[in-house]
């Protein structure tokens, strides 16, 4: 076992010598990615996806970087760094080069594995994407996480659809069926639901697994053929469902110590039409198991207890196996090496007894010998002839045992009658059977070997004399017939060798290893002494024929006698082409059922039966070009009625003519390596290869000199043209020379006439100029005599403005003075109104104030009255208050009487502060110190107050007649300095 360790390196080999594997383990190569740091760690690889071919596949690792393994190319490759784990993998899209990558970010995006860009970004997600399927054609993908499933469309990118579901019931799994249009979804309620792609409609649902066998799907796996679903979950039951019949018909038990299934996919096979046989099992030890769900028997297993795998994928056509390994690192199997054991034949039945040596043989006195089935011994004893009796029974029994059985187990008696019965194979099983009775050894590194010389030269320009329209095959056609050209040399010289194999490399494109060996059996066996003549064509064959066609068709022989039709034109073009030409593919493939199953002489009877069942048109030919087009073109022609004549001729033809006893049996290639093929007449063809290799290298030689001869030509060829270009470039500048020489004696004179029309216009202008200066300068003078006009005018004006705004200031400040006196005045009559007012309001409180003095002294007296009786007593003392409360009385009249006056005069004469009671006072010389002191409380309390409002009042007025003056002022200002800004005004 090889083991790569890719490191950090993005490009390179996966292995250095051409790997064996083993049929042991079967592994191909161990791929390892460990980083470079100072503690190196193995780098987790994740997922793995194969791409259509089968030949290439890619991994993600857990650090985002995603790899491409091309295992036919021996190559790695480094496409992207996606700086995250990669969670699911698609590898199957339209355009071959892209793929398919869910991050774990929930999102997912599409790079090209050549150009290594980014394609596309697709988001919705909401969770981590666990699956990719891709349709069939490779425009849709479904992606599937534990909540939801969306539909893509790969062309655009966009979403189309979207599979919502309830929280309770999660998703296990959304795909497409093989090769067909129908999505399978998987719930984890056991459900599976199946639905049309175009219209999403469901189209049905599976019925729910009996309860003695309840199993929680979680995994599955569909046959390519899409009849077939397995599924599995934790339990070691394994249920099948038929899909066409919609039920559950088989339930496989696994061995005892499988208790959950993991993983499983089906091992696809190049024969068997998709209907798969084979089931690998990968379970929770990490073992995955092959099974034939058929016969329920274990085949081989890959991984171990100590080597556990994670996950595998199976390559389309079947010949690989990828698994990631429990350690992080990704093992290649080889499907051929697994099922080496499986494919091996029997042991042979008949044992050769070898002869003893002399010495032997006298000592020992008995001699045997087996020759075809018959014992021939010396009679010794009893005992000896009933050991040779039996094995003279057995001998004879293997024998026809050994020609009847084939490969696989399968009877050729029984595929005759079942061929006679139906006229063909099932095209299900055709390709099985084909490889059945040709006995394919599938020598893959034989044939690697032959395809690994690369495209013989014979072939290089297949192209240009065969232009298919399919380059995948042609390159398939190069190939095999590259191949068999490295096998033998004959077949790089074989003209009809591409119409030979075209058919075959048509129907095995898709597996070049089944396509060369079919090919090669048929040239062993069906084409025998087709190249002792050569290279011309098997005389001895066609000669065969035509003794056929003569014993049973002499009219059709001889009409082709007569019109000189060889048997060139009428066999050879049939057998060249292998009926290809005149066959449609059905009819093909019913033919070579019946030619693979009978003798090689079968072929050469097909031809004979092939004319004489188209007598009938043939007669009717005369010329040569009706019978070329009606052997190189399909023609009105039954199948089944050429192979019953066939048969009919097998059994027909007498043993002299019969070409049963000129051909050899069928001989199957030797397994391991090819047989060497030599039936040709080697001088013939080792002198054409010298005689071609000296013509090529004739060849070489003149091309090499036409060549230089073309190079020499091409550059005279230059040369010439380089020097008519010059001569042309020459002449043209000897006319460009002459014409500006022309144009420069033209120009001279124009200058001349030029000069001589300017000298003119500088005189005219001359003259113009003094008549502007001297208008000029009289405009001038003009000019500064009105300008002092204006400014004497405008002194004259300044003056009169000044004497208006003197006068008008004058009139001005006379108004204000006037309107000051008048507010003044107004303002006085204002203040006398005020004042007459107060005086009112004071004398209104001095009759109130009597008033009430005289209620109070009524009220007293009144009292008094009342208690006179009770105060007789008090007589003397009461007449004497009296006399001093009229005494007062009066003393407190004369004192208000004077304060009021003295508060009138204050307040016509504010600065006078000498109060007239004063010097009143003063004046009388006499005043009671009790009155005195009330006189002055009672003129506090009753003028006091209105004094100061009065104040008060008069500082308002005055402050705003000071407001007045202001703006009158101002308004004043603003006029005059109106009437300064316009003089002219005044002035009119």
């Amino acid at each position: 076992m090889q083991s790569t360790d890719l490191g950090n390196k993005e490009s390179g080999k996966l292995w250095h010598r051409k790997p064996s594997p083993a049929a042991r383990d079967g592994i191909i190569v161990n791929i390892i990615h460990s980083s470079s740091d100072y503690l190196p760690k193995v780098l987790r690889f994740l997922n793995v996806a194969f791409d259509s071919s089968g030949d290439c596949l890619i991994a993600g690792d857990h650090q985002g970087n995603i790899y491409v393994f091309d295992l036919y190319g021996n190559r790695f490759n480094l496409v992207q760094r996606t700086a995250q784990a990669c969670t699911a993998l698609a590898f199957n899209l339209r355009r071959k080069s892209e793929f398919l990558v869910a991050l774990a970010d929930y999102s997912i995006k599409c790079f090209d594995s050549v150009t290594k860009e980014l394609v596309s970004w697709m988001r919705g997600h909401e969770s981590s994407v666990f699956s990719i399927s891709v349709h069939a054609s490779g425009r849709y993908a479904i992606t599937t996480s534990s909540d939801t499933a969306q539909l893509w469309d790969l062309d655009t990118f966009q979403r189309k659809r979207k599979l919502n579901i309830l929280q309770s019931v999660g998703i296990q799994k959304v795909f497409f069926l093989p090769l067909s249009n129908t999505i399978l979804s998987c719930f984890k309620d056991n459900s599976i639901f199946a639905w049309e792609c175009d219209t999403l409609s469901c189209k049905y649902q599976l019925p729910a697994p009996p309860e003695s066998s309840s199993v929680l799907y979680k995994v599955f796996a569909v046959t390519r053929d899409g009849r077939i679903l397995a599924a599995g979950g934790k339990s070691n039951h394994l249920h099948l469902w038929c899909l066409e019949a919609k039920q559950l018909f088989r339930i496989i038990q696994m061995p005892t110590k499988v208790r959950a299934i993991r993983h499983l996919e089906f091992l696809p096979d190049s024969f068997d039409a998709g209907s798969n046989q084979v089931l690998g099992v990968l379970s929770q030890d990490g073992i995955m198991r092959f099974v034939n769900i058929q016969t329920c028997k274990l085949l081989f297993e890959i991984g171990s207890l100590d080597e556990g795998i994670s996950s595998s994928v199976i390559s389309p056509h079947g010949r690989y196996i990828a698994s990631i390994m429990e350690n992080g690192s990704l093992n290649i199997y080889s499907v051929q090496a697994l099922t080496q054991e499986i494919n091996k034949p029997p042991p042979p039945l008949v044992k050769v007894i070898e002869d003893l040596p002399k010495s032997k043989l006298n000592s020992g006195g008995l001699k045997m010998k087996v020759t075809s089935g018959r014992v021939q011994r010396p009679a010794k004893s009893r005992e000896n002839k009933i050991q040779a009796r039996i094995l003279k029974q057995d001998l004879t029994g293997n024998f026809e045992n050994k020609e009847n059985e084939v490969s696989d187990g399968l009877n050729k008696k029984r595929l005759q009658i079942l061929l006679k019965g139906y006229g063909e194979y099932p095209t299900k099983y055709r390709m099985f059977i084909w490889r059945s009775l040709l006995q394919l050894p599938e020598n893959h590194t034989a044939f690697s070997s032959l395809v690994d010389k690369g495209v013989h030269v014979a072939f290089l320009n297949l192209q240009k004399k065969y232009p298919i329209k399919s380059r995948k095959l042609l390159r398939v056609l190069q190939r095999t017939l590259s191949a068999l050209a490295h096998w033998s040399a004959i077949f790089s010289d074989t003209p009809y060798l591409p119409l030979l194999a075209f058919p075959f490399v048509k129907l095995f494109q898709n597996n070049q290893l089944i396509c060369f060996e079919v090919v090669a059996t048929l040239i062993i066996n069906w084409c025998q002494h087709w190249f002792e003549y050569f290279p011309n064509p098997p005389i001895n064959i066609l000669s065969m024929i035509e003794n056929v066609l003569a014993f049973h068709d002499k009219e059709l022989l001889q009409h082709f006698i007569d019109h000189d039709i060889t048997s060139q034109l009428y066999a050879w073009p049939l057998l060249e082409t292998v009926f290809s030409e005149v066959l449609t593919r059905e009819e093909w493939l019913k033919l070579f059922d019946n030619v693979f199953s009978n003798h090689p002489s079968f072929l050469l009877m097909t031809v004979v039966a092939y004319n004489t069942c188209s007598r009938a048109p043939l007669l009717n030919c005369s010329l040569r070009d009706d019978f070329e087009y009606f052997f190189h073109h399909r023609n009105n022609l039954d199948i089944s009625v050429v192979i019953r004549e066939v048969y009919h001729l097998m059994d027909t033809t007498p043993t002299d003519i019969h070409p049963n006893g000129k051909l050899d049996a069928f001989v199957a290639l030797t397994k391991g390596q090819y047989p060497v093929f030599n039936q040709y007449p080697k001088f013939i063809v080792d002198y054409q290869t010298q005689e071609r290799e000296r013509i090529r290298n004739d060849e070489l030689d003149f091309l090499r000199e036409r060549q230089m001869v073309e190079d020499m030509q091409a550059e005279v060829d230059q040369q010439r043209v380089e020097d008519e270009a010059w001569y042309q470039k020459q002449e043209l500048l000897r006319k460009a020379e002459e014409t500006r020489r022309e144009m420069l004696l033209q120009e001279e004179e124009k200058m001349v006439q030029q000069r001589q029309r300017l000298a003119s216009v500088k005189r005219e202008l001359r003259a113009k100029e003094m008549h502007l200066q001297d208008a000029t300068r009289r405009r001038f003078l003009k000019l500064q005599q009105d300008q002092r006009e204006m400014e004497l005018r405008r002194l004259n004006d300044e003056i009169e403005r000044k004497l208006i705004e003197e006068n008008l200031a004058e009139a001005e400040q006379a108004c204000l003075n006037a309107d000051w006196r008048i507010q003044a005045l107004h303002k006085q009559r204002c203040d006398d109104l005020q004042r007459n007012a107060c005086y009112q309001e004071v004398a209104k409180l001095l009759r109130e104030n009597r008033r009430k003095e005289t209620e109070v002294l009524n009220a007293m007296v009144g009292e008094g009255a009342k208690k006179w009786e009770e105060a007789q007593e008090k007589d003397f003392h009461l007449k004497s208050e009296k006399k001093a409360s009229a005494l007062s009385d009066a003393s407190r009249k004369w004192f208000l009487e004077k304060e009021l006056d003295d508060a009138l005069e204050h307040a016509e004469h504010p600065y006078n502060t000498v109060p007239r009671c004063q010097s009143g006072q003063a004046a009388s010389g006499y005043v009671p110190r009790t009155s005195q002191l009330k006189d002055s409380s009672e003129v506090d309390s009753s003028t006091h107050i209105s004094l100061n409002q009065r104040r008060v009042q008069w500082d308002t007025m005055e402050q705003d007649l000071m407001e007045r003056v202001r703006n009158l002022r101002q308004r004043l200002t603003a006029q005059a300095r109106n009437r300064c800004r316009t003089p002219h005004l005044l002035a009119t």
